[in-house]
């Protein structure tokens, strides 16, 4: 059997991409069908303010694996060159954009943890298992279509005709069977593609799209006049017509999701290790899908923005028994948060606390009072030139070097809908903010790979930022993606 070590729990890291808090019915959407998630809600945590650490999918999961934020690991974009052989923009040349930095799995493994990786990886060289990895199958791009996927098989890419989420779990699945006939612990990254785009009809399965497009009043997602800063190259529901097919296949995409869950928490159940098995779910991101008039992510719009759907992202973390059941919190945590977390979780240490900005929320998980004097009221995000600083009750956006910036009452507030940046009652409360977020990030930035210095417009990466470049172009600039 897998560990049965209490105090060296099993982990099963569910992360989804471009799901927004709200795409949940135990968060409240009485619209979209997440019985399996309202299943790991009901018997764990449900965390109303987790926050990711950059609005796009590459620099979010860099931040979770390593715990530092974008300017530490130099991952400012998604990473459009140097994860596949068959990536045109880089010619096939490999890049692993986070050599050197130590991941958490790095650290279980080197502490016996067998750690596997089935689905989307997107941080470079995918033919090749890293950090800690020992089993490997994953995405060799980070997303396109869900059917014919471009996927890693013995090192090589290879297009899978099945619907890529069945194929994720059924890898995942894979892994827990080899792993249950042992007493190693594992980790178990069940990393999927969905619901990220596309969204059509041919994209996922007919008769849950058919349900919500013919059936689904969409009411539960805002319909209001497109974002002027909303980008040209996203889906974007113009027309009533347009809106309903693309909602109909996002909310398909996270059910199919959904039921896929359902089965990784059966085989725990059947294998018998669901007690001593630390189930965490997340999302890279979140995501508009009409919020503020905005289709997309942080890069929806140019500028990028930080609106709280775009930086709020589900979490849940269930553990029969150990983990308190049927419970929610308000408590601000952010991704940065889950590498301290796992580490105090499993009893490991962690080398480079000193150096990360995030601190563990693991008494939470445990049910015992805060012991580690951890400060809950702050949390921050960057993308590129734009960062963000958000409390409880405001939310400040700078961006370097020109603006606009943005400030946000969130307690009177909640949808971000006036910005009061210029209101001569909040002068002294801007610069406050200004003055704490500029002081967080310059104890934690690398001077080397300062995203406010670079020219990151949310096109994509395809190379090293920084000195490490060797004075190549590495962000992709073309404004005919983002305005017409």
């Amino acid at each position: 059997m897998a560990s049965s070590d209490t105090s060296r729990p099993n982990i099963l890291f569910i992360l989804t991409d471009d799901q927004g808090m709200w795409a949940m019915g135990c968060a409240g959407n009485p619209e979209i069908r997440t019985p399996n998630l309202d299943r790991l809600a009901a018997t764990g945590m449900r965390f109303d303010n987790c926050f990711c650490v950059s609005p796009v999918c590459s620099p979010a999961r860099a931040s979770i694996l390593t715990g530092r934020i974008p300017s530490q690991h130099g991952v400012h974009d998604w990473l459009c060159g140097g994860n596949a052989k068959n990536d045109p923009i880089t010619e096939g040349r490999l890049i692993e954009y986070l050599k050197g930095q130590t991941g958490y799995t790095d650290i279980l493994s080197q502490n016996g943890y067998a750690c596997g990786l089935s689905g989307k990886w997107h941080l470079g060289d995918a033919h090749h298992a890293q950090k800690g990895f020992t089993y490997w199958a994953v995405h060799a791009k980070g997303g396109g279509t869900y059917y014919e996927a471009p996927m890693i098989r013995d090192g090589e890419v290879y297009r899978e005709p099945r619907y890529v989420t069945d194929v994720i779990t059924d890898n995942g699945i894979a892994f827990l069977d080899r792993q249950a006939t042992g007493d190693q612990p594992f980790y178990l990254g069940i990393h999927y593609t969905a619901p990220h785009s596309p969204w059509d009809r041919e994209q996922h399965p007919a008769e849950i799209y058919d349900d919500y497009f013919e059936n689904c009043a969409f009411t539960s997602v805002p319909d209001g006049p497109i974002h002027p800063w909303q980008i040209n190259s996203a889906p974007v529901g113009r027309t009533p017509e347009e809106r309903r097919a693309i909602l109909a296949g996002y909310f398909t995409a996270v059910t199919a999701m959904d039921m896929n869950v359902g089965r990784l928490l059966d085989r725990l159940e059947t294998l018998g290790l669901r007690e001593n098995t630390l189930v965490i779910f997340t999302s890279d991101n979140g995501m508009n899908m009409g919020h503020h008039g905005v289709y997309g992510k942080g890069n929806g719009t140019f500028p990028m923005n930080m609106f709280d759907t775009s930086v709020k992202v589900p979490c849940l973390i269930s553990r029969p028994g150990h983990v308190p059941g049927n419970k929610v919190t308000e408590e601000l945590v952010s991704h940065y948060d889950i590498m301290p977390t796992l580490l105090e979780y499993t009893g490991m240490e962690n080398p480079e606390s000193d150096r990360l900005p995030g601190s563990s929320f693991a008494h939470l998980l445990t049910g015992k009072s805060r012991s580690n004097g951890r400060n809950t009221v702050v949390v921050y995000d960057e993308y590129g030139p734009v960062r963000m600083i958000r409390t409880s009750d405001w939310k400040y956006v700078h961006r370097y070097p020109y603006g606009p910036h943005e400030l946000y009452d969130m307690v009177s507030d909640p949808g971000e809908t006036t910005d009061r940046v210029d209101d001569p009652e909040c002068a002294s409360r801007v610069i406050d903010m200004k003055a704490e977020l500029e002081k967080w990030f310059a104890q934690y930035v690398d001077p080397l790979l300062d995203g406010a210095h670079e020219p990151v417009y949310g096109r994509g990466q395809y190379g090293l930022a920084g000195p490490a470049g060797c004075g190549r172009k590495v962000f992709n600039g073309d404004w005919h993606y983002i305005k017409p």
